[in-house]
């Protein structure tokens, strides 16, 4: 109890709150009018020229009502209740004060926890000076805190849901931050390693084969253009030139790209394609491109005295099969617990697809990367 009682006074009041929008000016345009033409209409107003002052002068703190909810409320608990009780045989008995009853709304909405208890003592304090002074029998006191308990708990749902719409919504920014590092990870970081390998090897042999360092340098030059394509397609989502689901992602069939005859410093690379790929889910196949990408630039950075790196892809009725395998040390060389962001990233990318993926060493050597995603991916 303690510390709900302590999270409460230590809330603080939502952000940005609207200061005036047109809508406050056109209930201050109306309550005036209204005030007035009621104290004309009804002849029973004992202090006629005395509540019409005071209900309408009251109604332009309804401008200030979300930016200082308690000094407003303060002024209306000395306006209605203390003056009357000052000035003998005065009352406040026009129907347009209902528009009070925004007040205490708005302190429920806008206030910090403070400003609540602190409204929420001003509210029973005039309701015990009515209950004192008017003489007032409990039926007659339990309508009117009824309807202002109505409206301070329709002032904290409102302000519940708008708290829960921004936690939603910061959960989807999170999200989205994740999976931008993510591809960001698996597609710059993939090609910059290209580029990092084929130019060590250019450097060690610019001596002795000139030829093998100028390929190096069409490698790096292509990995290089391939790395600012990919960053533009990421841009352009982020910048929304256009809705992030029609970006086109990686295909299955693309795999081939990442084939290659491997030499002295990088191991080879073969991919194999088996299965129906007609009417995969784009979210999948790209998941596959990305874990498989990942996998075998993982293989040829860290496997050690690994000539090859193994592609398998088997796609059946309800799922598609990944199988990634090298025949370097096994653990050796491979990063330790916890593991790095690469093998995060493709555990990540199998859960939110309803799937699974497990990198580990074999134990006949070597290192192997399995993945199983649904055909048709899990619903997000």
């Amino acid at each position: 109890m303690h510390g709900f009682v302590r999270s409460v006074w230590s809330e603080p009041r939502p952000p940005d709150p609207p200061v005036r929008v047109w809508r406050d000016w056109a209930l201050v345009g109306v309550l005036v009018p209204l005030a007035v033409l009621e104290g004309v209409l009804r002849p029973d107003l004992p202090w006629r020229l005395f509540e019409v002052a005071v209900t309408a002068g009251l109604v332009p703190i309804l401008l200030w009502r979300r930016t200082r909810p308690l000094a407003m409320l303060a002024i209306c608990f000395v306006a209605t209740d203390v003056i009357p009780v000052l000035v003998t045989g005065a009352t406040l008995d026009m129907y347009t004060l209902g528009y009070m009853l925004i007040l205490p709304y708005a302190m429920f909405r806008w206030g910090s926890g403070r400003e609540i208890a602190a409204g929420l003592g001003l509210m029973l304090a005039a309701a015990g000076l009515s209950v004192l002074v008017d003489h007032a029998a409990l039926p007659d006191v339990i309508g009117p805190f009824a309807v202002m308990l109505a409206t301070t708990s329709l002032g904290g749902a409102f302000r519940y849901r708008a708290g829960a719409r921004m936690r939603e919504l910061d959960q989807v920014k999170l999200l989205m931050r994740e999976q931008l590092a993510r591809d960001l990870h698996d597609t710059v970081a993939h090609h910059v390693s290209a580029m990092a390998i084929r130019a060590q090897a250019g450097l060690a042999t610019a001596a002795s084969r000139p030829d093998a360092a100028a390929d190096a340098l069409r490698v790096i030059e292509a990995e290089a253009a391939r790395a600012l394509d990919e960053m533009r397609a990421i841009v352009r989502v982020l910048r929304r030139d256009r809705p992030a689901e029609l970006t086109p992602g990686r295909r299955i069939a693309e795999l081939e790209r990442l084939a290659s005859r491997g030499g002295s410093h990088h191991p080879a690379v073969e991919v194999e394609i088996a299965g129906d790929l007609d009417g995969l889910s784009p979210s999948v196949e790209s998941a596959v491109y990305r874990i498989a990408q990942e996998a075998v630039t993982n293989a040829v950075r860290h496997a050690r005295r690994a000539t090859r790196v193994e592609v398998r892809v088997a796609a059946d009725e309800t799922a598609v099969r990944l199988c990634v395998r090298d025949d370097g040390d096994g653990s050796s060389g491979r990063p330790a617990v916890p593991p790095g962001y690469g093998i995060i990233g493709m555990g990540e990318r199998a859960n939110l697809l309803g799937g699974t993926c497990v990198a580990g060493p074999d134990h006949d050597g070597g290192w192997t990367v399995t993945a199983v995603l649904p055909r048709a991916g899990a619903a997000t």
